[in-house]
């Protein structure tokens, strides 16, 4: 018996009547609730930590702003990079308090709940895409089952590459431009005062758009498993490629450039990298058809 004889096989006895499908997925998206819920408790009651550590970018940006003011000088973008990863201490005499305001009673309130909801879609993505991968995994070859798993870990892995980019680099630039239209001048001020539920949103906005954007070699790469995109294609196309990158960071960070080249650039990367890994699954499955053509001559 051959791969593909053995693969059909699996599939047909995994054949299953309709209902007996609706109450597998039934009980699946019930333990994705109940993941979620629990996320959702668990971030909900650690809300205030985890809104100080979203601070946190915001609050070496003032302090690295601030001890610019006092020098007369200019804000250094690797000064502010290396004290919010922790490499070099405040700057001694800045101004490391930030006040953030809530202007409505209850703001506080939705503004943690909002938190404690996207900590929970972060915290439990692997257990609703285990459910997702376990629910269709039957209907799948073996070799399919063998290339999907990977991506259960690339995806979150991604992720939290793209997040570390807004949080350690991307934020903390935004805020420190932010600070720096303030004007001060004769008497007149027009000073930057924060509401706590835009700051947060922005944040979580830039997580999620940077979270997503990084998804691009995950998606190309099972679109080039799937056969649908080749590297020829891919490469032929870079040039358009490059256009819609730079209008995808255009419309999902700040009206700056800095930002915007943040997330281009990166993207332009991982367009390169796409490409290659499409390239070498070509390879594979070229090599696989050779081997295949040797065995059955």
């Amino acid at each position: 018996m051959t791969f593909s004889d053995r693969d059909e096989a699996e599939i047909e006895a995994s054949r299953a009547p309709l209902m007996d499908h609706l109450i597998e997925l039934r009980s699946r998206l019930l333990i994705c609730v109940i993941a979620f819920g629990l996320g959702f408790i668990l971030c909900f009651a650690f809300a205030n930590q985890i809104q100080i550590a979203l601070i946190k970018p915001y609050q070496a940006a003032a302090a690295i702003h601030a001890a610019a003011l006092a020098s007369g000088g200019h804000a250094n973008p690797l000064e502010l990079i290396a004290t919010m990863t922790g490499l070099r201490p405040y700057p001694p005499g800045s101004a490391a308090v930030v006040q953030l305001i809530a202007t409505a009673p209850l703001e506080q309130l939705f503004t943690k709940m909002k938190i404690a909801a996207f900590g929970a879609a972060v915290l439990t993505f692997p257990v609703i895409a285990w459910q997702m991968y376990r629910f269709v995994a039957p209907g799948l070859y073996r070799n399919e089952r063998g290339a999907f798993l990977p991506f259960l870990i690339a995806a979150p892995v991604m992720f939290c590459l793209g997040g570390a980019l807004v949080y350690y680099v991307m934020l903390p630039f935004v805020m420190l431009f932010s600070l720096g239209q303030q004007v001060v001048s004769d008497g007149i001020s027009v000073a930057q005062t924060t509401k706590i539920s835009d700051y947060l949103s922005l944040v979580t906005s830039l997580l999620l758009a940077f979270g997503l954007c990084f998804q691009l070699p995950v998606v190309t790469t099972l679109l080039g498993l799937a056969g649908m995109i080749s590297s020829k294609a891919m490469a032929a196309g870079r040039r358009y490629a490059i256009v819609a990158v730079v209008v995808v960071a255009a419309v999902v960070t700040p009206p700056d450039p800095i930002s915007q080249l943040m997330l281009a650039v990166p993207l332009v990367i991982l367009y390169e990298v796409s490409i290659w890994c499409v390239r070498l699954i070509e390879l594979r499955r070229r090599k696989a058809d050779d081997e295949d053509g040797l065995a059955s001559a």
